[in-house]
């Protein structure tokens, strides 16, 4: 018996494609604004506009089959990123226990002061990802280490945040380890060292402008340091963890 729709395929309209985008903002919006008090979870949003997406899927000729394989194979897409955020809770989970992140926070405030401190943590992030090919793993490792010394210097976070996030995605971006960096010349038919080599037009220029624009702010920081902060953490950390010297 031959399927329903089947050989009847045909592209979606645009506001045909477009419905389950906008059913998907409604229920989020839903869920988060009028529902709140219910505390219910996104993932009710994200399955229902699944099976609207799927009936309209179905509507235009596709079979169920078809469905299926086009959704596990934007599963397997993702599974990369997946894997990489595991990787990333173990490490995090690995170097808070082993004390690495507490004594570099113990050194950074020895080390570091306010007037360079931005431009440092932009340049050490940067280093570190281009070393890894990971900017989420450097935001999520030497990041959470350099905000807790920023919290000693008394730099506004939100800056420091953007310092750090500055660094990791230009090494991100640069590595010729980084995912990401590897396929877009793979998907294009490119060398990986030319596009790597051709992105250092755009992607060097915005490192420089962010590196002056931090070293500006961290030069009207100075003097802001709290000594006794700074003491009573690096006092907090040596007593927790063994750090030496």
């Amino acid at each position: 018996m031959e399927k329903p729709f089947a050989g009847a395929r045909r592209p979606p309209h645009l506001l045909v494609a477009l419905v389950p985008v906008a059913f998907l903002i409604a229920a989020l919006w839903f869920t988060v604004v009028p529902l709140r008090e219910f505390e219910l979870t996104t993932h009710l949003a994200l399955i229902s506009a699944t099976v609207v997406a799927s009936f309209v899927a179905m509507l235009l000729g596709y079979t169920w089959k078809e469905i299926e394989e086009g959704m596990l194979g934007g599963i397997s897409i993702a599974l990369n990123a997946v894997v990489i955020l595991l990787v990333i809770g173990l490490l995090i989970a690995t170097w808070i226990q082993a004390g690495i992140v507490p004594a570099m926070i113990a050194y950074g405030l020895e080390l570091l002061s306010p007037s360079i401190f931005l431009p440092a943590a932009t340049l050490i992030c940067a280093l570190v990802s281009l070393a890894t090919g990971s900017s989420w793993s450097t935001a999520a490792t030497v990041g959470i280490a350099l905000i807790g010394i920023g919290e000693g210097l008394g730099m506004p976070r939100p800056v420091v945040a953007g310092a750090i996030i500055s660094g990791a995605y230009f090494g991100d971006k640069m590595s010729p380890l980084s995912d990401t960096t590897n396929l877009a010349p793979a998907m294009a038919g490119a060398d990986l060292f030319d596009h790597v080599r051709h992105m250092v037009y755009t992607t060097g220029p915005s490192l420089i402008i962010a590196l002056v624009i931090y070293g500006f702010i961290g030069a009207g920081s100075t003097g802001m340091v709290d000594t006794a902060q700074v003491d009573s953490i690096q006092k907090a950390i040596r007593g927790a963890y063994a750090i030496h010297p």
